[in-house]
C-alpha cells in the first residue's frame, strides 16, 4: 500500500444532474455469499470469474478516489463480504480515513453467518456499524428464505458485534406467507436489545422467484398494521440512508421503513453503488452503469478513475423504473450483484 499516487484535482463534492449530493458509497467486494435467499439471488446463482474482480488494492484505491472527492460514508458491501479473502486487511486500510476524519462512517452490510469470527477485528479496524440481515426470528422461516441459513449461528454472530463494541442495525425484507405476520415479534425483540429495526420491500431485481408478484408486501400495508399495535411517532430527520424512521413509544426503540415501491426516496437519494468488478451504478433501478475497472488498470494516475466517477454522477437518473405493479425483473442483475 505504499504506491505513491497523483490526487486527482477535482471538486470536493459530486452533485448529479437534479442537485443532489453525493457523499455515500457503497462497495461491494464480493457478488459470493454462502446463503441463497429468495428475495436476493437464484438456489444456484453463477458467480463472476476471479480475474473480474477487483483486488484489494484496487478497491481501497477506488474507495479513496471517492473520498477525495467527497464521498463521507462508506459500506462494505457483497454478497456477503466477510467472504472476501482479506476483506479485513481492506478494512484497516480503510480505517485510516476515518481516523482521519475524511470518513464519517465505515460500515459493513453482512448476513451474519462469519460475523462470530470477525466482530472484534471489524472494531478494530474502524468500522463503525454492521447493517444484520434478519428476516426471521423462527429457526424453519429463516432456514426457507435463506435456503438452509442457520438462524442461532446469525444470532451468535450477532452477539459478539454487541460485544465488541458495534453497533448493529437490523433488516428485514417483508415476504407475504413468509414473515410478515412475525414483524410485531421482531419489533419488539429488536427493541429489547437496544437495536434499531429496518423492514425493507422486495425490490424486483434479478431472476426472482415465480411468486415474486404474489409475495410482495407494501410496508405502506405493514405500517398500517403496526399502528393498530405500536404508537409511531415519525422523526423529524432523517438518516443518511433511505429509511424514514419512527420511534415506536411501547418500546422506546426505533423502527424504519425503506420502501421503494410504496414510497419512493429518489428525491433525497444520495448513494451510488459499485460492483465488485468495479461497475458504477448511479442508481439501483436502472441498468447501465459505468466501467471504472478500466481507468483503475490502464492507468496509475487516479484522475481518469475520478473523471468516470464523475460522467457516472453525470448520469445519475432522477429515480428508479420500479413500479407496484412490476411482475417480473425490471432490472436483471441481482441484488447480489449489484451490493447490498
Amino acid at each position: 500500500m505504499g504506491l505513491a499516487r497523483s490526487r486527482p484535482e477535482r471538486p470536493h463534492r459530486l452533485v448529479d444532474p437534479f442537485g443532489r449530493v453525493v457523499d455515500y458509497l457503497r462497495l461491494s467486494v464480493t457478488d459470493r455469499c454462502d446463503l441463497r435467499c429468495t428475495y436476493c439471488m437464484t438456489a444456484e446463482p453463477r458467480f463472476v470469474p476471479r480475474r473480474e474482480v477487483l483486488s484489494l488494492e484496487e478497491l481501497e484505491r477506488l474507495a479513496t478516489v471517492f473520498v477525495g472527492l467527497g464521498v463521507r460514508r462508506v459500506r462494505i458491501t457483497g454478497g456477503e463480504p466477510l467472504l472476501r479473502p482479506g476483506v479485513l486487511e481492506l478494512l484497516q486500510w480503510l480505517g485510516r480515513h476515518v481516523r482521519s476524519g475524511a470518513l464519517d462512517e465505515l460500515t459493513l452490510t453482512t448476513n451474519g453467518s462469519r460475523l462470530r469470527a470477525a466482530a472484534a477485528a471489524l472494531a478494530g479496524a474502524g468500522v463503525h456499524r454492521v447493517n444484520l440481515s434478519l428476516d426471521s426470528l423462527d429457526p424453519e422461516v429463516y432456514r426457507r428464505i435463506t435456503r438452509g441459513g442457520d438462524l442461532s449461528e446469525i444470532l451468535q454472530g450477532l452477539e459478539a458485534a454487541v460485544a465488541a463494541g458495534l453497533t448493529v442495525k437490523l433488516n428485514a425484507v417483508i415476504l407475504e406467507g413468509e414473515n410478515r405476520e412475525h414483524v410485531p415479534t421482531l419489533v419488539r425483540w429488536a427493541h429489547a436489545r437496544g437495536l434499531d429495526l429496518s423492514l425493507i420491500e422486495a425490490m424486483p431485481l434479478g431472476a426472482m422467484a415465480p411468486d415474486h408478484a404474489q409475495r410482495f408486501v407494501s410496508l405502506a400495508l405493514v405500517r398500517q398494521q403496526l399502528a393498530r399495535e405500536f404508537t409511531l411517532v415519525p422523526e423529524p430527520q432523517r438518516g443518511p440512508g433511505p429509511a424514514r424512521f419512527y420511534r415506536v413509544l411501547e418500546t422506546g426503540g426505533r423502527l424504519g421503513f425503506i420502501a421503494p415501491l410504496s414510497q419512493c426516496f429518489c428525491a433525497t437519494c444520495n448513494r451510488v453503488r459499485v460492483t465488485c468488478t468495479g461497475v458504477l451504478h448511479a442508481c439501483i433501478g436502472h441498468e447501465s452503469g459505468v466501467d471504472l475497472r478500466e481507468p483503475l488498470r490502464s492507468s496509475a494516475s487516479d484522475g481518469p478513475v475520478a473523471e468516470a466517477i464523475v460522467r457516472g454522477i453525470v448520469r445519475k437518473p432522477l429515480g428508479h423504473r420500479f413500479g407496484m405493479g412490476d411482475r417480473g425483473a425490471v432490472v436483471a442483475r441481482s441484488m447480489s450483484v449489484t451490493g447490498g
